[in-house]
C-alpha cells in the first residue's frame, strides 16, 4: 500500500451541509433555520443553562459541603496484601508496591498500611503512616515497622 492509495473508510468523512444555494438543495433560502426569532439570527441561541429568564436549576438548587484545603491523601494497602505479593525478609515501600503493580501511583502524602488481612511473613514494612492494628499485625508475624517522612 502507498500514500496516495490510502483513503478513508467508508462512511467516515461526510461533506459539510451547503446552505443557502437555492430551493432544489432543500437548503436554500433561510438555510434550514426557519423565520426569523433568535435561532436565524447570527451568533443567534441562548447560552448552555440558560432557562428563559426562569431561575436555572444550577442556582435553584442549595449549596452543600465544602472541600477540605488541608486534606492528607493517602495511598492504602492493606497487610494481607502484602503478606501475597511479597517474599518474607523483604522491604516493603512506595516503590516496591508500585513496581509490583499494586498501585498505579503514589498519593502525595505517601504509603498507609491497613491491618485488614492476615500476614504471615516477616517483613520490614516502610510507610508514611500505619493503623495500630497494622503495626500489631506486621510486629506479631515477626516483621519490622519504619515510619518514612
Amino acid at each position: 500500500m502507498k500514500l496516495h492509495e490510502m483513503s478513508p473508510a467508508n462512511g467516515e468523512k461526510t461533506s459539510s451541509k451547503r446552505l443557502g444555494r437555492g430551493i432544489g438543495s432543500g437548503l436554500g433560502k433561510t438555510s434550514g433555520k426557519g423565520h426569523k426569532g433568535q435561532w436565524a439570527r447570527s451568533g443567534g441561541g441562548v447560552r448552555p443553562g440558560f432557562e428563559g429568564g426562569q431561575m436555572p436549576l444550577t442556582r435553584r438548587i442549595p449549596k452543600r459541603g465544602f472541600t477540605n484545603i488541608f486534606k492528607k491523601e493517602y495511598t492504602v494497602v492493606n497487610v494481607g496484601v502484602l503478606s501475597e505479593l511479597f517474599a518474607a525478609g523483604e522491604v516493603v515501600n512506595a516503590e516496591a508496591i508500585v513496581a509490583k503493580g499494586l498501585v498505579s501511583k503514589i498519593a502525595p502524602f505517601g504509603l498507609k498500611v491497613l491491618g485488614g488481612g492476615e500476614i504471615t511473613k516477616a517483613l520490614t514494612v516502610e510507610a508514611a503512616r500505619f493503623s495500630e492494628s497494622a503495626k500489631a499485625a506486621i510486629v506479631a508475624a515477626g516483621g519490622t515497622v519504619v515510619e518514612v517522612k
